[in-house]
């Protein structure tokens, strides 16, 4: 594999937007958690919608992912 292919796969999978807040430490931090909360979000919104996972357990996943997401606050 490229690095190219490697890098435009990467990009696909695991998408990064810039930060456009108040640049700190913890505010650079809040904002890479949020996004890849947001990211593990849709993947398992996405299994739900196929059937790989019950409701139920997509709303359990969905709330420890909330939960570890407001302790990084």
């Amino acid at each position: 594999m490229t690095q190219l292919n490697y890098e435009a796969k990467k990009n696909f999978l695991y998408p990064y937007s810039r930060y456009y807040g108040v640049i700190t430490p913890n505010n650079l931090i809040f904002n890479a958690n949020l996004q890849e909360f947001a990211q593990k979000v849709g993947y398992i919104s996405s299994l739900e919608t196929n059937g790989k996972l019950s409701p139920e357990e997509a709303l359990r996943k969905i709330e420890l992912l909330w939960q570890q997401l407001k302790a990084s606050k």
